[in-house]
């Protein structure tokens, strides 16, 4: 069976001064545009005060895929949607049509209440929140932690974290672009009860190399939410798993404090030659890299 190994970890680095500097960060979505590295990063005060935001999204760029200049301005701030109102998290990007489409989470101002929102603009200093894409009944907890995907037939895939009798799963939507409008498809796999995933899923960065199966490296969890990095590959129209690694691919190094959280958590990919960039926050706190090779 093919299999992916991680070869090397590098640390990412924010320029003191920004307008994250000093918060934690996490949800590092990054991408290529011609010789640079474009990123979109959430940052969270810390402490994180009552009245302060769970997230805000700050946009950087770096020559090396490392260390990223961010912009001066924000890039996604609370409101004034009431879905949004308490914090914006997990972006994700995708450059379609001539425009930006960044999928993100919105946070509702009771922090009770997380939904997957869209915004869209010509760059990422004018983004206009669009719509509410998809949103769980009061009470049942969570949408969030967008992937979208294309096809081999043309149509597009979007991927999601939904809460579940008090546990996390992945989601699955299928529209013929991918600004929807979306309909919900069964979920593309499931935990398993004897493994490091048995309790939690959630969506991670989807990967596709020429000649090989779209991969997600994915995050899973025990019950008590100890997150871990794996990988699950699929045929090229999202409609069986090929592949699904039995242990770990990236898992938090002992941490230097004893009540630090146990989380490592996927976030974005960049193909760089034969090797996988894939962008990750460790203990909800600081960023990271692996380069992972494909192994047939």
């Amino acid at each position: 069976m093919a299999t992916y190994a991680v070869e090397q970890l590098d640390t990412v680095i924010v320029a003191k001064g920004s307008t994250i500097d000093g918060m934690d960060m996490m949800s590092p979505f990054v991408w290529k545009e011609g010789p640079l590295y474009r990123a979109m990063v959430r940052g969270v005060p810390c402490p994180l005060g009552p009245t302060d935001p769970t997230g805000i999204i700050a946009c950087g760029t770096s020559d090396d895929g490392l260390r990223f200049v961010m912009d001066p301005d924000l890039a996604i701030v609370p409101g004034p949607m009431a879905d949004d109102a308490g914090g914006c998290e997990d972006p994700t990007v995708l450059q379609f049509g001539g425009n930006y489409l960044v999928y993100y989470t919105g946070v509702d101002a009771a922090r009770t209440q997380g939904s997957m929102i869209l915004a869209e603009g010509p760059d990422l200093k004018s983004l206009t929140k669009r719509e509410l894409v998809l949103k769980a009944p009061p009470c049942e907890g969570n949408i969030k932690e967008a992937t979208l995907a294309q096809t081999a037939n043309g149509d597009w895939r979007l991927f999601y974290e939904y809460a579940a009798n008090n546990a996390s799963r992945i989601g699955m939507a299928g529209a013929p672009a991918p600004e929807g409008p979306w309909s919900v498809l069964p979920d593309p796999f499931g935990i398993r009860e004897d493994s490091w995933d048995n309790w939690h899923l959630s969506t991670g960065p989807m990967t596709n190399v020429e000649g090989r199966d779209p991969v997600m490296f994915y995050n899973g969890a025990t019950h008590d939410a100890r997150w871990r990095i794996g990988w699950i590959s699929f045929d090229p129209d999202f409609t069986r798993v090929t592949g699904r690694g039995l242990e770990p691919l990236l898992l938090p190094p002992p941490a230097k404090d004893r009540d630090a959280t146990d989380i490592a958590f996927a976030a974005s990919t960049v193909v760089i030659d034969d090797m996988i960039a894939l962008y990750y926050s460790l203990e909800d706190r600081m960023l990271r890299r692996a380069l992972v090779r494909y192994y047939a």
